[in-house]
């Protein structure tokens, strides 16, 4: 059986939200990181771990995302 095709608009949604998730996480990781930082004078330790914790949450919210997309689910 063939799947339905995707319409132009819904790659173009899929593309935005995958680049708000992305950028999103890494920013929100960034700036807790830079925060911690400088509450417990660390730097740049908690800048480096949230820079990795919001690249890999980021990451996961793709692949769920797109997951989703191609099951068709609403």
């Amino acid at each position: 059986m063939m799947r339905p095709t995707k319409s132009p608009l819904q790659a173009m949604v899929l593309y935005s939200s995958i680049l708000s998730q992305l950028v999103g996480s890494v920013l929100i990781g960034l700036f807790t990181g830079m925060w911690l930082d400088e509450r417990f004078g660390t730097a740049p330790l908690f800048l480096i771990v949230g820079l990795f914790a919001g690249l890999a949450i980021g990451i996961w919210a793709m692949l769920q995302t797109i997951r989703k997309f191609d099951s068709g689910d609403p």
